[in-house]
Protein backbone atom coordinates (compact mmCIF):
# COMPACT_ATOMS: atom_id res chain seq x y z
CA UNK A 1 0.00 0.00 0.00
CA UNK A 2 1.12 3.56 -0.67
CA UNK A 3 1.59 6.31 1.87
CA UNK A 4 -1.68 7.84 0.64
CA UNK A 5 -3.52 4.60 1.39
CA UNK A 6 -2.16 4.50 4.94
CA UNK A 7 -3.07 8.16 5.41
CA UNK A 8 -6.64 7.60 4.19
CA UNK A 9 -7.05 4.60 6.48
CA UNK A 10 -5.76 6.62 9.44
CA UNK A 11 -8.15 9.48 8.68
CA UNK A 12 -11.06 7.05 8.32
CA UNK A 13 -10.21 5.35 11.62
CA UNK A 14 -10.09 8.73 13.33
CA UNK A 15 -13.48 9.72 11.95
CA UNK A 16 -15.00 6.42 13.06
CA UNK A 17 -13.61 7.03 16.54
CA UNK A 18 -15.15 10.50 16.69
CA UNK A 19 -18.51 9.22 15.47
CA UNK A 20 -18.44 6.42 18.06
CA UNK A 21 -18.16 9.03 20.84
CA UNK A 22 -21.49 10.64 19.91
CA UNK A 23 -23.55 8.94 22.68
CA UNK A 24 -21.44 10.77 25.27
CA UNK A 25 -22.50 14.23 24.13
CA UNK A 26 -25.65 13.89 22.01
CA UNK A 27 -29.23 14.23 23.22
CA UNK A 28 -31.84 11.47 22.98
CA UNK A 29 -33.41 12.85 19.81
CA UNK A 30 -30.04 13.34 18.14
CA UNK A 31 -29.12 9.75 19.03
CA UNK A 32 -32.34 8.53 17.43
CA UNK A 33 -31.34 10.28 14.21
CA UNK A 34 -27.78 9.02 14.56
CA UNK A 35 -28.96 5.41 14.74
CA UNK A 36 -31.00 5.91 11.58
CA UNK A 37 -28.07 7.55 9.79
CA UNK A 38 -25.73 4.74 10.87
CA UNK A 39 -28.23 2.12 9.68
CA UNK A 40 -28.63 3.68 6.25
CA UNK A 41 -24.89 4.26 5.98
CA UNK A 42 -24.32 0.51 6.19
CA UNK A 43 -27.19 -0.31 3.83
CA UNK A 44 -26.36 2.33 1.21
CA UNK A 45 -22.60 1.71 1.27
CA UNK A 46 -22.98 -2.06 0.94
CA UNK A 47 -25.57 -1.57 -1.81
CA UNK A 48 -23.19 0.69 -3.71
CA UNK A 49 -20.40 -1.89 -3.49
CA UNK A 50 -22.45 -4.15 -5.77
CA UNK A 51 -24.66 -1.83 -7.79
CA UNK A 52 -22.05 0.91 -8.24
CA UNK A 53 -19.52 -0.98 -10.38
CA UNK A 54 -21.99 -3.39 -12.02
CA UNK A 55 -24.85 -0.90 -12.65
CA UNK A 56 -27.34 -3.59 -11.53
CA UNK A 57 -30.05 -1.80 -9.55
CA UNK A 58 -31.02 -4.10 -6.70
CA UNK A 59 -34.27 -3.57 -4.77
CA UNK A 60 -33.76 -6.62 -2.58
CA UNK A 61 -32.48 -4.76 0.50
CA UNK A 62 -35.78 -5.13 2.35
CA UNK A 63 -35.75 -8.90 1.78
CA UNK A 64 -32.37 -9.34 3.50
CA UNK A 65 -33.16 -6.76 6.18
CA UNK A 66 -36.39 -8.54 7.07
CA UNK A 67 -34.60 -11.89 7.12
CA UNK A 68 -32.17 -10.57 9.71
CA UNK A 69 -34.93 -9.01 11.81
CA UNK A 70 -36.84 -12.29 11.90
CA UNK A 71 -33.74 -14.27 12.83
CA UNK A 72 -33.45 -12.07 15.91
CA UNK A 73 -37.18 -12.32 16.59
CA UNK A 74 -37.15 -16.12 16.39
CA UNK A 75 -33.85 -16.67 18.17
CA UNK A 76 -33.79 -14.06 20.94
CA UNK A 77 -35.36 -16.43 23.50
CA UNK A 78 -33.14 -19.37 22.59
CA UNK A 79 -29.66 -18.06 21.71
CA UNK A 80 -27.29 -15.39 23.06
CA UNK A 81 -27.99 -12.08 21.36
CA UNK A 82 -24.44 -11.65 20.03
CA UNK A 83 -24.77 -14.83 17.95
CA UNK A 84 -27.89 -13.63 16.12
CA UNK A 85 -26.27 -10.93 13.91
CA UNK A 86 -23.59 -13.48 12.96
CA UNK A 87 -26.23 -16.05 12.03
CA UNK A 88 -28.15 -13.38 10.12
CA UNK A 89 -25.01 -12.41 8.17
CA UNK A 90 -24.35 -16.01 7.14
CA UNK A 91 -28.01 -16.53 6.21
CA UNK A 92 -28.08 -13.28 4.22
CA UNK A 93 -24.95 -14.25 2.31
CA UNK A 94 -26.32 -17.72 1.50
CA UNK A 95 -29.68 -16.37 0.33
CA UNK A 96 -27.92 -13.70 -1.74
CA UNK A 97 -25.74 -16.37 -3.35
CA UNK A 98 -28.78 -18.47 -4.22
CA UNK A 99 -30.67 -15.48 -5.56
CA UNK A 100 -27.60 -14.34 -7.46
CA UNK A 101 -27.07 -17.69 -9.14
CA UNK A 102 -30.71 -17.69 -10.24
CA UNK A 103 -31.07 -14.06 -11.31
CA UNK A 104 -27.79 -12.34 -12.10
CA UNK A 105 -27.93 -13.57 -15.66
CA UNK A 106 -30.82 -11.15 -15.99
CA UNK A 107 -30.05 -7.52 -16.73
CA UNK A 108 -31.70 -4.14 -16.86
CA UNK A 109 -35.31 -3.83 -15.82
CA UNK A 110 -35.77 -7.58 -15.45
CA UNK A 111 -33.29 -7.71 -12.58
CA UNK A 112 -34.90 -4.67 -10.94
CA UNK A 113 -38.36 -6.21 -11.11
CA UNK A 114 -37.19 -9.55 -9.74
CA UNK A 115 -35.39 -8.06 -6.76
CA UNK A 116 -38.40 -5.91 -5.92
CA UNK A 117 -40.66 -8.93 -6.14
CA UNK A 118 -38.32 -10.97 -3.95
CA UNK A 119 -39.01 -8.87 -0.85
CA UNK A 120 -42.76 -8.98 -1.49
CA UNK A 121 -42.66 -12.74 -2.04
CA UNK A 122 -40.83 -13.33 1.23
CA UNK A 123 -43.20 -10.97 3.06
CA UNK A 124 -46.23 -12.87 1.79
CA UNK A 125 -44.70 -16.25 2.68
CA UNK A 126 -43.83 -15.08 6.20
CA UNK A 127 -47.31 -13.59 6.65
CA UNK A 128 -48.92 -16.85 5.52
CA UNK A 129 -46.72 -18.89 7.86
CA UNK A 130 -47.56 -16.68 10.82
CA UNK A 131 -51.29 -16.77 10.09
CA UNK A 132 -51.09 -20.55 10.01
CA UNK A 133 -49.29 -20.45 13.35
CA UNK A 134 -51.94 -18.14 14.78
CA UNK A 135 -49.75 -15.10 15.38
CA UNK A 136 -49.06 -11.74 13.72
CA UNK A 137 -45.48 -10.99 14.75
CA UNK A 138 -42.80 -11.32 17.43
CA UNK A 139 -41.89 -9.35 20.52
CA UNK A 140 -38.16 -8.68 20.79
CA UNK A 141 -37.63 -7.87 24.46
CA UNK A 142 -34.00 -7.34 25.40
CA UNK A 143 -31.81 -5.08 27.50
CA UNK A 144 -30.08 -3.80 24.37
CA UNK A 145 -30.09 0.00 24.52
CA UNK A 146 -30.15 2.46 21.63
CA UNK A 147 -26.53 3.35 22.38
CA UNK A 148 -25.50 -0.29 22.04
CA UNK A 149 -27.37 -0.54 18.75
CA UNK A 150 -25.61 2.59 17.54
CA UNK A 151 -22.16 1.27 18.41
CA UNK A 152 -22.89 -2.02 16.64
CA UNK A 153 -23.97 -0.16 13.51
CA UNK A 154 -20.92 2.12 13.56
CA UNK A 155 -18.65 -0.93 13.89
CA UNK A 156 -20.48 -2.65 11.04
CA UNK A 157 -20.19 0.48 8.88
CA UNK A 158 -16.43 0.49 9.48
CA UNK A 159 -16.22 -3.20 8.50
CA UNK A 160 -18.27 -2.65 5.34
CA UNK A 161 -16.13 0.34 4.40
CA UNK A 162 -12.93 -1.66 4.93
CA UNK A 163 -14.30 -4.58 2.89
CA UNK A 164 -15.22 -2.18 0.10
CA UNK A 165 -11.79 -0.55 0.24
CA UNK A 166 -10.11 -3.95 -0.10
CA UNK A 167 -12.43 -5.11 -2.88
CA UNK A 168 -11.92 -1.89 -4.82
CA UNK A 169 -8.19 -2.58 -4.90
CA UNK A 170 -8.50 -6.30 -5.66
CA UNK A 171 -8.78 -8.28 -8.87
CA UNK A 172 -12.49 -8.76 -8.09
CA UNK A 173 -13.02 -5.01 -8.00
CA UNK A 174 -11.15 -4.57 -11.27
CA UNK A 175 -13.25 -7.33 -12.88
CA UNK A 176 -16.48 -5.74 -11.70
CA UNK A 177 -15.55 -2.36 -13.13
CA UNK A 178 -14.98 -4.03 -16.49
CA UNK A 179 -18.35 -5.78 -16.17
CA UNK A 180 -20.01 -2.44 -15.46
CA UNK A 181 -18.45 -0.86 -18.55
CA UNK A 182 -19.24 -3.74 -20.90
CA UNK A 183 -20.20 -7.20 -19.69
CA UNK A 184 -19.70 -8.77 -23.13
CA UNK A 185 -16.13 -7.48 -23.27
CA UNK A 186 -15.57 -8.79 -19.74
CA UNK A 187 -16.69 -12.28 -20.73
CA UNK A 188 -14.47 -12.25 -23.83
CA UNK A 189 -11.57 -11.15 -21.61
CA UNK A 190 -11.85 -14.40 -19.65
CA UNK A 191 -13.64 -12.96 -16.59
CA UNK A 192 -16.15 -15.28 -14.94
CA UNK A 193 -18.81 -12.58 -14.80
CA UNK A 194 -21.46 -14.73 -13.09
CA UNK A 195 -19.11 -15.74 -10.30
CA UNK A 196 -17.84 -12.18 -9.76
CA UNK A 197 -21.37 -10.77 -9.54
CA UNK A 198 -22.57 -13.48 -7.16
CA UNK A 199 -19.58 -13.00 -4.85
CA UNK A 200 -20.14 -9.27 -4.60
CA UNK A 201 -23.93 -9.59 -4.30
CA UNK A 202 -23.32 -11.58 -1.11
CA UNK A 203 -21.82 -8.48 0.56
CA UNK A 204 -24.98 -6.31 0.61
CA UNK A 205 -27.06 -9.40 1.35
CA UNK A 206 -25.03 -10.21 4.46
CA UNK A 207 -24.76 -6.56 5.55
CA UNK A 208 -28.51 -5.89 5.24
CA UNK A 209 -29.34 -9.06 7.17
CA UNK A 210 -26.96 -8.10 9.98
CA UNK A 211 -28.49 -4.61 10.12
CA UNK A 212 -31.97 -6.13 10.38
CA UNK A 213 -30.82 -8.37 13.22
CA UNK A 214 -29.23 -5.44 15.06
CA UNK A 215 -32.23 -3.14 14.58
CA UNK A 216 -34.88 -5.66 15.70
CA UNK A 217 -34.59 -4.83 19.43
CA UNK A 218 -35.17 -1.17 18.63
CA UNK A 219 -38.65 -1.92 17.27
CA UNK A 220 -39.60 -4.22 20.18
CA UNK A 221 -42.33 -5.77 18.01
CA UNK A 222 -41.70 -6.92 14.46
CA UNK A 223 -44.17 -8.06 11.81
CA UNK A 224 -43.89 -8.72 8.06
CA UNK A 225 -45.19 -5.34 6.88
CA UNK A 226 -42.52 -3.60 8.96
CA UNK A 227 -39.60 -5.96 8.45
CA UNK A 228 -40.05 -6.39 4.69
CA UNK A 229 -41.39 -2.94 3.81
CA UNK A 230 -40.43 -2.17 0.19
CA UNK A 231 -39.95 1.53 0.90
CA UNK A 232 -36.67 0.65 2.64
CA UNK A 233 -35.22 -0.63 -0.64
CA UNK A 234 -36.15 2.57 -2.46
CA UNK A 235 -34.70 4.75 0.31
CA UNK A 236 -31.38 2.91 0.11
CA UNK A 237 -31.20 3.27 -3.67
CA UNK A 238 -31.99 6.99 -3.54
CA UNK A 239 -29.47 7.69 -0.79
CA UNK A 240 -26.68 5.81 -2.56
CA UNK A 241 -27.35 7.44 -5.93
CA UNK A 242 -27.84 10.88 -4.41
CA UNK A 243 -24.44 10.70 -2.77
CA UNK A 244 -22.80 8.97 -5.70
CA UNK A 245 -21.34 5.50 -6.15
CA UNK A 246 -18.01 6.34 -7.78
CA UNK A 247 -16.36 6.94 -4.41
CA UNK A 248 -16.56 4.72 -1.34
CA UNK A 249 -17.63 7.64 0.83
CA UNK A 250 -20.25 8.77 -1.71
CA UNK A 251 -23.32 7.06 -0.20
CA UNK A 252 -22.70 8.77 3.15
CA UNK A 253 -23.01 12.13 1.39
CA UNK A 254 -26.50 11.09 0.34
CA UNK A 255 -27.55 9.37 3.57
CA UNK A 256 -27.16 12.34 5.90
CA UNK A 257 -29.15 15.03 4.00
CA UNK A 258 -31.83 12.62 2.82
CA UNK A 259 -32.34 11.18 6.31
CA UNK A 260 -32.72 14.65 7.79
CA UNK A 261 -35.12 15.71 5.03
CA UNK A 262 -37.11 12.50 5.44
CA UNK A 263 -37.38 13.16 9.16
CA UNK A 264 -38.74 16.66 8.56
CA UNK A 265 -41.23 15.54 5.90
CA UNK A 266 -42.47 12.49 7.81
CA UNK A 267 -42.83 14.53 11.00
CA UNK A 268 -44.72 17.46 9.47
CA UNK A 269 -46.31 16.02 6.32
CA UNK A 270 -46.40 12.22 6.77
CA UNK A 271 -48.60 11.72 3.71
CA UNK A 272 -46.00 13.30 1.42
CA UNK A 273 -43.11 10.87 1.96
CA UNK A 274 -43.79 9.04 -1.30
CA UNK A 275 -43.79 12.40 -3.09
CA UNK A 276 -40.32 12.99 -1.64
CA UNK A 277 -39.15 9.68 -3.12
CA UNK A 278 -40.47 10.67 -6.54
CA UNK A 279 -38.90 14.13 -6.43
CA UNK A 280 -35.59 12.62 -5.31
CA UNK A 281 -35.59 10.19 -8.24
CA UNK A 282 -36.23 13.04 -10.68
CA UNK A 283 -33.50 15.14 -9.07
CA UNK A 284 -30.99 12.31 -9.43
CA UNK A 285 -31.89 11.55 -13.05
CA UNK A 286 -32.10 15.11 -14.40
CA UNK A 287 -29.93 17.23 -12.11
CA UNK A 288 -27.45 14.99 -10.26
CA UNK A 289 -26.82 11.90 -12.40
CA UNK A 290 -23.44 11.46 -10.71
CA UNK A 291 -24.70 12.43 -7.27
CA UNK A 292 -22.82 14.76 -4.96
CA UNK A 293 -19.65 12.85 -5.83
CA UNK A 294 -20.11 13.93 -9.44
CA UNK A 295 -20.37 17.57 -8.38
CA UNK A 296 -17.27 17.20 -6.23
CA UNK A 297 -15.27 15.64 -9.07
CA UNK A 298 -16.31 18.35 -11.52
CA UNK A 299 -15.37 21.09 -9.05
CA UNK A 300 -12.04 19.37 -8.36
CA UNK A 301 -11.35 19.07 -12.09
CA UNK A 302 -12.07 22.78 -12.66
CA UNK A 303 -9.83 23.72 -9.72
CA UNK A 304 -6.95 21.66 -11.10
CA UNK A 305 -7.43 23.16 -14.55
CA UNK A 306 -7.38 26.62 -13.00
CA UNK A 307 -4.13 25.88 -11.16
CA UNK A 308 -2.56 24.43 -14.33
CA UNK A 309 -3.51 27.55 -16.26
Amino acid sequence: MSATDYRNLAISAGLVGLVALMPFYASGYVMTLAVTVAMFTVLATSWALFSGPTHYISLATAAFYGLGAYITGLGIDHLPYWTLPLIAGVAGAIVAALVGVATLRLSGVYFVIFTLGLAELIRQLVTFAQVQAGRQGFYVLTSISETMIYWQLVALAAVVWLVGWLIWRSRLGFALRIIGNDETVARHSGINTAQAKVLLFMVPGAAAAIVGAIMAPRYVYIEPSMAFGPILSFQVVIMALLGGTRRLWGPIAGVIPFTLLWEVISGNMPNQTYLLLGVAFLLIVYVLPGGFVGLYEKALHRWREGRAA
